[in-house]
């Protein structure tokens, strides 16, 4: 008798997690935005309250780069890594005559001070980048910056951990030749073969899909892991690597190069000069102009549909914890407590559903450059 009432006191699992959720919830809500201690506690050290939170602000700074890793806040003291700026001057008699500049993001003490001419500016046209100053102190441009923000720490840490990953899966499927596949190789193996037999052999086609395995390959699980550990809000990962334009313009330009040097004759044939009515071709060239243009529009789609379904991911998460603040700073203290359920729970719920989309987003890069990779090497019937 007294186990099974010991069996129906004891919490389940799932009640534990709700609890645990409920407490750092109610933990960092109005009573830590007082302190200063929630995020609603500036970087630059300054205590943010309910009557003067901003929650567009405390949004897109949570989303946007940054040239230092904000860990956590405890009050007035804030846990971050510093991270390298490199910047090449153009106007280097404001800086001692020097033109390369290399140092650490802690020198400007979260966008406090001036260092060595340089400052991270407050000013509406270039908030939160880095740019020179005058002996007067007047902004007068920007240098070329060439730092190790955090979106480029993140992506490093991603690339060290895939490496670690595959490498790890190659070394386990080379002890395990002729026996059935064990550890990392159950992991990557499914991936490498759906991969192979369902978007590169239908897409591409059984005479080429070879020899482009590899830039699909690497496509996929970059950007895979890259959208995964952007949902870990735990340092080393959090970082929004794929919600960050410059990845994935760089990861749009791969495709467009591979797309475009491995194109055959049949392939700049359709581009240049495709095979439709005279009229359409002369006097005015539209259907060449037209294929030209869907050259770069391609690779253009691939770049902000990732890049947006990844930021709005981040984003969404973001404005349902905010609403735990405004409410308090419009209701008072008990509205926030009140609200802070229902906004985890959506926050949570969010989370997950972003989980299921970083899947989605990596295979629709990977099957789109599948079929522009295709369309590129088809030969000609």
């Amino acid at each position: 008798m007294q186990l099974e009432l010991q069996k129906k006191v004891m919490p389940t699992f799932s009640q534990k997690v709700i609890f645990t959720l409920m407490m750092a919830v109610f933990w960092v809500n109005p009573v830590a935005a007082q302190s200063g201690s929630g995020p609603n506690a500036h970087a630059d050290g300054k205590e943010v309250t309910e009557e003067n939170f901003d929650a567009g602000k405390f949004v897109i700074e949570h989303v946007l780069d940054a040239y230092d890793w904000h860990i956590a806040t405890f009050g007035n003291n804030h846990i971050s890594v510093p991270l390298p700026v490199i910047l090449y001057s153009k106007n280097p008699q404001w800086h001692e005559d020097q033109n390369l500049h290399i140092f650490m993001s802690s020198k400007f003490h979260h966008g406090h001070t001036d260092y060595k001419g340089f400052r991270i500016s407050h000013s509406e046209k270039y908030n939160g980048k880095i740019v020179e100053v005058n002996e007067q102190g007047h902004e007068i441009g920007r240098p070329v910056d060439l730092s190790f923000t955090k979106a480029v720490a993140g992506a490093v840490v991603s690339v060290i951990v895939l490496f670690s990953l595959l490498f790890a899966a190659a070394h386990t499927a080379g002890q395990n030749r002729g026996r059935a596949p064990s550890g990392a190789q159950n992991l990557v193996e499914p991936v490498v073969v759906f991969i192979r037999d369902e978007i590169a052999r239908p897409s591409i086609g059984e005479k080429h899909y070879k020899r482009f395995m590899p830039p699909l390959l690497t496509l996929f699980f970059f950007i895979l892991l890259n959208n995964l550990l952007g949902l870990i809000p735990i340092f080393p990962f959090g970082a929004n690597v794929t919600g960050n334009i410059s990845v994935t313009l760089v990861l749009a330009l791969f495709t467009f190069l591979v797309t475009n040097i491995s194109g055959n004759r049949h392939y700049w044939k359709e581009v240049l000069n495709p095979d439709v009515p005279l009229l359409l071709k002369f006097p005015i060239p539209l259907m060449p102009f037209l294929e030209l243009t869907g050259m770069f529009t391609k690779p253009f789609v691939l770049m902000i549909r990732l890049f947006a379904n990844m930021l709005a991911g981040h984003m969404i998460v973001t404005v349902f914890l905010s609403l735990i603040f405004i409410f308090s700073s419009l209701m008072g203290p008990a509205a926030g407590y009140g609200v802070s359920p229902i906004s985890v729970a959506f926050a949570v719920f969010i989370t997950l559903l972003d989980v299921l989309v970083s899947f989605i987003q990596a295979y629709v890069f990977t099957l789109l450059s599948a079929i522009y990779f295709g369309m590129a090497s088809a030969e000609e019937h």
